[in-house]
């Protein structure tokens, strides 16, 4: 629940953060009709059985963006962090250290922009009980 709050207590978006939150989210389709400039920083949080292709990006023909695209000036949620793939794990290297994600296909390399917090969280150890 308190990750869910994270993205309404960070600072509004500025009018260029807008432009390209709202850009992204329009050409995955989530803007809906008639929708306009987004105004509220996004909050992402995919199950831990989303795919490398679904959390980056990517998809057959024209790439599209990820979670991590999805969440550009917002907030990224990982519940249950442990149980996320490794190899799905590790594709967040880049998007983390450089702010964008690449996706390269035979035809064409394109980037999207991925600057957004991670929050991680999990469960305890069922196993401290056993130090009791």
């Amino acid at each position: 629940m308190l990750a869910k709050r994270l993205a309404g207590i960070l600072p509004p978006l500025t009018f260029q953060e807008a432009i390209e939150t709202t850009r992204i989210h329009s050409i995955s389709g989530l803007l809906g009709t008639g929708g306009g400039l987004l105004h509220d920083r996004p909050f992402r949080a995919p199950h831990h059985t989303i795919s490398d292709a679904g959390l980056i990006g990517g998809g057959a023909g024209m790439p599209s963006p990820g979670e991590v695209s999805l969440a550009h000036h917002g907030v990224l949620f990982l519940d249950e962090f442990p149980e996320f793939p490794r190899d799905v794990l590790e594709m967040l290297r880049q998007p983390i250290e450089d702010g964008t994600v690449t996706i390269a296909r035979s035809a064409m390399t394109i980037s999207f922009p991925a600057n957004f917090m991670l929050v991680t969280a999990m469960n305890s150890c069922p196993c401290w009980k056993a130090l009791n």
